[in-house]
């Protein structure tokens, strides 16, 4: 966990000594101050820490996401959007809940924008639990250049809200972090923080998801051994090491061209029981895809086989049942964990695609309000992939919709 360094060096007097590749955590001892600041021709990110005579300097850091390196106990350097440790950036009234909270937000991360994501309980919980009553959660904007929208005050971006919003409503909020930016997931992760502690309390369900696909370049990630630590190793939050650094070169590429590429998330939820989900309208499958496609930029949910189901005939698809110490379960699952609209036992497998961003400094037609055409190449600070901050999002909006279903089903036999 951590920065994603390609080197890692100290200096002292004339004596340099190489650390080498360094993705993890690096403890620069006692004493060390924090220094550093943004290359942004290369791009690149350097950190510099100084004690008296001696200088360590974390250099070529990749900043394609808006990454902010900060200071954390014990004298360690993390990457903002990865520290779990030793940091605790949240006012809270209770550490059970707000601690779930914190982690899930700061792997939410700042991105272009650079906001610490800090989380203050209003109300809920009380001495580290809850009360029964309402959780109420604010996040500040600590970053909004509202300023930087201005070019955009009287025009469509194409592939964007700005024109269905205006229609609808007939009028918009043009100068950003509106419903319609995915700023506002900060309070879906927040919520499904929670969630996700509820369900692994009262089953050991844990729900990982992962950028699997990139423009045309695929991972292949093992669903059963993959965990949290090999995703979180990852900048572009890809399991596969070789295929993360083919993303992250191709990002950077984008980047500079102006560009934006979509990409493919996939998640598992494991130890999920049989039985949640509704028969007719409310079947686990339908609410999981609302969820999820109520998330900025989805395009598209598929569950087990998805839409590679159709080439297959039934004899080939259908998941045959069998024992496994003492318990029905199936001996594939092509289903995805779901039949009929409700889990079987299996592990939940998904996969949620994303569109590129819509927002890019590249030269496009479009028209104003009053029907002009003009040529729009958008300025400000816009993601050039959005699939690495999307990963905790998805995981939310999963865990949200289980912890529901999980408690109606308390009820399915009275």
């Amino acid at each position: 966990w951590g920065y994603h360094a390609d080197l890692v060096y100290g200096v002292d007097g004339n004596n340099t000594q190489a650390f080498g590749n360094n993705p993890g955590q690096f403890d620069l001892g006692p004493g060390f101050t924090r220094g550093g600041g943004y290359e942004w021709a290369i791009p690149q990110l350097y950190v510099e820490a100084t004690n008296g005579d001696t200088t360590v300097k974390a250099g070529h850091f990749y900043t394609i996401l808006g990454y902010e390196v900060v200071q954390a106990t014990g004298n360690q350097f993390f990457s903002h959007a990865y520290t779990m440790n030793n940091i605790e950036p949240f006012t809270h009234t209770g550490v059970l809940i707000s601690q779930k909270i914190s982690d899930d937000l700061t792997i939410h991360g700042g991105w272009q924008r650079k906001e610490s994501d800090t989380a203050k309980i209003l109300s809920g919980v009380f001495e580290g639990r809850t009360t029964g009553t309402a959780i109420s959660i604010m996040v500040a904007n600590e970053d909004a250049k509202s300023h930087a929208y201005d070019h955009l005050k009287d025009l469509y971006r194409p592939s964007h809200a700005d024109f269905t919003y205006d229609q609808k409503f007939g009028f918009r909020d043009w100068m950003g972090g509106g419903r319609s930016s995915a700023r506002e997931t900060v309070g879906r992760v927040a919520a499904g923080a929670i969630a996700k502690k509820l369900l692994f309390n009262w089953s050991q369900i844990q729900t990982l998801a992962w950028v699997e696909q990139i423009h045309e370049i695929k991972a292949s990630v093992d669903k059963k051994s993959v965990d949290k630590k090999q995703i979180e190793a990852s900048i572009v939050r890809c399991p596969d090491p070789e295929i993360s650094t083919d993303m992250i070169e191709f990002i950077h590429k984008i980047r500079k061209s102006g560009d934006s590429v979509g990409g493919i998330i996939r998640a598992v939820v494991r130890n999920v029981p049989a039985g949640l989900g509704e028969p007719v309208f409310d079947k686990l499958t339908a609410d999981l895809a609302k969820a999820l496609m109520s998330l900025p930029a989805t395009r598209g949910v598929e569950f087990g086989l998805g839409f590679d189901s159709v080439k297959l005939k039934g004899s080939e698809h259908n998941d045959a049942f069998v024992m496994r110490e003492g318990t029905i379960r199936t001996n594939t699952n092509r289903s995805g964990g779901i039949q009929g609209g409700i889990s079987n036992g299996e592990d939940i497998d998904l996969r949620v695609s994303f569109k590129p961003t819509a927002t890019i400094n590249f030269e496009q037609d479009t028209v104003t309000r009053d029907g002009r055409a003009v040529k729009l190449k958008a300025k400000g600070r816009h993601d050039p992939c959005v699939l690495p901050r999307a990963v905790p999002m998805v995981e939310a909006m999963i865990n949200l919709v289980l912890v529901d279903h999980y408690l109606r089903n308390q009820k399915s036999r009275i």
